[in-house]
């Protein structure tokens, strides 16, 4: 019954003399709070989204409002006999809204009408591309200029990408009217309802093409592979990406290009290892060489250099060579080369050879085995106990 409807301004939570922008605001904050698409199945929530739609429709019609404020209820429900529009017809153009949009536009990202939409002329940024480089251990260490092939998307040469046989225009759509976007209106329990969707007569382009160029059909856009030398920096590692801004597909609309990722794959090395920008490599020496001490030589990065092991060396002595390491990628300065050695023992060793490396032993006293005296004394230190 109506005499059992709340007050329209207690619905709004306005005083009687609001004002038109002080009714719009509060209808505003009410509808979005009551919204059934941020309420959904909540009935209570649907119930005052309707009270506040029919509130803020009759108060914001001038005529309504001065019937309602001298009759109440009375004055604008049907059910009274006044002549006022009552609620129940549904929402068409209620509160002065042609649609739900205009409110909601902001809230559902454009999905209502009123929303932002995107011009499908706007410029527009290409997509980035990629391209695999495979290097070995030295040109990744030190750089290196490097051809590499990929293919990537750029405007057609012959009609500048706009699509066009040469000495032809694209005209504006005639059912978008070039916006590229088109409405539809559905009735719902809540009223009237915009949505808008891709135009499928130009596809979303707002554009129409009579005469394609006939060498990209009229994309305007062509895919075509491309050869280019990549400066390689020194330091650059296995699984890092070189990123080459503008190197990718061309823009949309004059928009930038996108960006050409290089990823970067080196190839093992037969004798260096890496860690970050140190380097490291493994020599074997005689038995000879590591007792008595030698000069070897010893291949780095940047060629052969000799080093003095010292006499007595034994297996898994390491040595560095300061700055022989690889170049800190876009930071001065190298890494260092860590040399480890390897002691080999003879093979194969003929009888002669045999005897003479009995009596070398026999020769040898505890005092030339360090290692071996002291655990043979852990031993009988152990046995005791």
């Amino acid at each position: 019954m109506a005499e059992s409807k709340r007050d329209y301004y207690e619905v709004l939570g306005v005083d009687k003399s609001a004002s038109d922008d002080e009714l719009k605001k509060a209808y505003r904050k009410l509808a979005k709070k009551y919204h059934p698409d941020l309420n959904p199945g909540d009935a209570t929530a649907e119930k005052n989204f309707k009270e506040v739609n029919e509130a803020y429709e009759i108060l914001s019609n001038k005529e309504k409002r001065a019937r309602y404020d001298q009759f109440g209820h009375a004055g604008v429900d049907p059910n009274f006999g006044a002549s006022g529009g009552g609620y129940g017809g549904g929402f068409e153009g209620f509160g002065g809204f042609d649609d739900l949009g205009d409110i909601f536009g902001s809230i559902f990202g454009g999905g209502f009408g009123g929303g932002r939409t995107r011009n499908p002329n706007a410029p527009r940024r290409g997509n980035d591309t990629s391209a695999v480089i495979n290097l070995s251990f030295e040109e990744a260490a030190l750089g290196c200029k490097k051809d590499i092939k990929f293919t990537k998307i750029d405007n057609c040469s012959d009609c500048g990408g706009t699509g066009c046989e040469k000495g032809t225009n694209a005209s504006s759509c005639p059912v978008c009217h070039g916006t590229g976007r088109v409405e539809q209106i559905q009735r719902t329990p809540f009223g009237q309802i915009k949505t808008q969707g891709i135009c499928n007569n130009c596809n979303g382009s707002g554009k129409i093409i009579d005469h394609p160029c006939h060498t990209c059909a009229g994309k305007g856009r062509i895919r075509h592979t491309v050869q280019k030398t990549v400066d390689v920096p020194a330091g650059i590692d296995d699984g890092q990406v070189i990123n080459l801004r503008g190197g990718g597909d061309a823009g949309i609309n004059g928009g930038p290009s996108g960006d050409l990722r290089v990823n970067v794959n080196v190839r093992p090395h037969p004798i260096f290892t890496r860690d970050r920008y140190d380097v490291y490599c493994d020599i074997p020496i005689t038995f000879t060489q590591a007792a008595l001490g030698d000069e070897i030589t010893v291949p780095t990065l940047y060629g052969n250099v000799k080093f003095q092991i010292h006499e007595g060396t034994q297996p898994g002595d390491e040595f560095k060579l300061r700055g022989k390491g690889i170049q800190r990628l876009n930071y001065a300065g190298k890494g260092d080369q860590y040399v480890k050695i390897k002691v080999e023992v003879p093979r194969g060793l003929s009888k002669d050879q045999k005897e003479k490396l009995k009596a070398f032993e026999t020769s040898v006293g505890e005092k030339n085995y360090k290692e071996k005296k002291s655990f043979t004394d852990k031993i009988k230190d152990f046995l005791k106990d």
